[in-house]
């Protein structure tokens, strides 16, 4: 054997993770994880943003709902998978925000197991009540609940969620006492809003809208900073009087940590492309979700800080949950 084929022999192994990265990305499907059932804003967002990833990347990005373990299941699995970038999580404020304080032995670290490529869009949450319940204002609403007191309940796609801890917030603010009730998500939980079985929610917009323009529904608050253009009349929490309940969901493509850096940035820019078109963001603004589609870096400030935050919220509620 010449001495030339020994030396590159030697070399081939150091060279070869490059190559590997230099590769076409994406040259085969992508799958991106929801760690939710179908159906439920999550997926249907998702759906949007993959649609759009496979025209403009000429590639196959395919929704896979893991649904479980409050979203756990999912994520974890993402977690898990080779970091190549062919396994994406849709993530959100529950899986990469307030499981880290609300579940002590959760199998995955959203900082140090993820690697964050976008912000995706963010979802303001409405305070919606069914319409039967004889209160139109937030006022009006703790009155009723301090006079009835655990006879109010209120709904959520699950412990731990933002919308139970926004209840849960809103308790302590309130002095009310209103019965948490979760459910294996959004769905059921409305169903049973517009049933009576439940008389009070803090859900994402597009579970409810349609509901709220029929008339089932009545809406109280958002959560947002502003007012919402698809609720024009319904006024902010610090409009009605409660100040320091402003949240809103997000939703983020993450991936797993040590992912080449070419990948996540490849992936982040196609994404930012894909909100900026006006047809994703008639889409996400009919679905009550703002577009965002920031960089890796921002992203992962913005979900450092998230862990933070609603870290005090689950200190500040009590509220604590098993897998």
């Amino acid at each position: 054997m010449s001495l030339f084929i020994k030396k590159l022999l030697c070399v081939l192994p150091l060279l070869a993770p490059g190559l590997l990265w230099a590769q076409p990305y994406p040259d085969r499907p992508v799958r991106i994880v929801v760690p939710y059932s179908a159906g439920a804003t999550n997926d249907i967002v998702a759906r949007a943003i993959a649609q759009r990833l496979s025209i403009a990347f000429k590639q196959n990005f395919i929704v896979d709902n893991k649904a479980g373990g409050n979203g756990t299941i999912g994520t974890a699995f993402v977690a898990k998978e080779p970091a190549d970038g062919y396994n994406v999580l849709f993530g959100n404020t529950s899986t990469l925000g307030i499981h880290p304080s609300l579940f002590p032995k959760l199998p995955y670290d959203p900082v140090k197991d993820f690697q964050a490529v976008s912000i995706i869009a963010e979802s303001p949450t409405v305070l919606v009540v069914n319409a039967a319940i004889p209160v139109r204002t937030i006022k009006e609403l703790v009155a009723y609940s301090k006079a009835n007191p655990m006879a109010v309940a209120y709904g959520s796609p699950g412990t731990g969620t933002p919308f139970h801890l926004s209840g849960e917030l809103f308790n302590i603010q309130t002095g009310t006492t209103m019965l948490h009730v979760p459910y294996k998500g959004a769905a059921p939980a409305v169903v049973d809003l517009l049933g009576g079985q439940i008389q009070v929610m803090f859900d994402n917009l597009p579970n409810v809208l349609n509901h709220i323009r029929s008339g089932k529904l009545r809406a109280l608050a958002v959560t947002s900073e502003a007012r919402l253009s698809q609720l024009p009349d319904v006024p902010t929490m610090a409009e009605a009087g409660f100040s320091g309940a402003e949240s809103s969901s997000f939703f983020a493509f993450a991936v797993a940590k040590d992912t080449p850096a070419i990948i996540v940035q490849t992936l982040s820019a196609k994404i930012a492309e894909v909100m900026r078109d006006p047809g994703i963001k008639t889409q996400l603004t009919e679905l009550g979700a703002i577009p965002v589609g920031n960089t890796p870096a921002q992203a992962t400030r913005y979900l450092n800080e998230q862990v933070i935050k609603w870290a005090k919220v689950v200190k500040a509620s009590g509220a604590k949950a098993d897998l």
